[in-house]
């Protein structure tokens, strides 16, 4: 039987205690502290056996989190990601790592960013299915309304992040030959 080897790193933060999974040198899971045990349950359905450590493979990842969280909102953009998932899941999170900090989007606006105008739910799912929050920046999604909506972390910690990055909420579209939805 093959074992996933994968080093952990936790960080302590203004928005709770961060838990890591660091696989291959990319970033496959990211979490909270009081949410790690469901965490450690989705990388074993994802991986089967993993063998869990405290290894320096995390290293580089945890440095980009301290930078960011110490203002430098560049700094998620070198972390490698392996979230998995399905195809679709994995056309959400990459048009996620589009929305540049101090941006927010609708799930209207992120479905259609994705091809999927009427997969507005569908959308919502995989956002929320998310599994390296923070880093693929679900929390950069809001109601259509602007209101912050749902997270899986909290609204006290979506919130936060918004601050951090000083982000405006969206406002609703009004013309949907706006600006263009995510930089290229």
């Amino acid at each position: 039987m093959t074992v996933a080897a994968l080093d952990r790193f936790r960080l302590k933060s203004p928005i709770g205690e961060l838990v890591g999974y660091v696989r291959e040198r990319a970033l496959c899971a990211l979490d909270f502290g009081e949410r790690d045990e469901s965490n450690r349950a989705l990388l074993e359905r994802r991986f089967g056996a993993i063998d869990v450590r405290d290894g320096t493979e995390a290293r580089e990842a945890r440095r980009r989190l301290e930078a960011y969280l110490a203002g430098d909102l560049e700094a998620l953009d070198a972390i490698a990601v392996d979230p998995g998932g399905t195809e679709f899941q994995a056309k959400v999170w990459a048009a996620l790592r589009r929305i540049p900090p101090g941006r927010t989007v609708s799930y209207t606006e992120l479905a259609a960013a994705v091809g999927s105008p009427a997969a507005v739910r569908a959308v919502g799912t995989a956002n929320g299915q998310n599994p390296v929050p923070v880093v693929i920046p679900c929390h950069r999604v809001v109601r259509s309304d602007g209101t912050l909506g749902g997270y899986g972390g909290g609204l006290d910690r979506k919130r936060w992040l918004l601050d951090h990055e000083k982000a405006r909420l969206a406002r609703p579209a009004t013309n949907s030959k706006q600006r263009p939805l995510f930089p290229r």
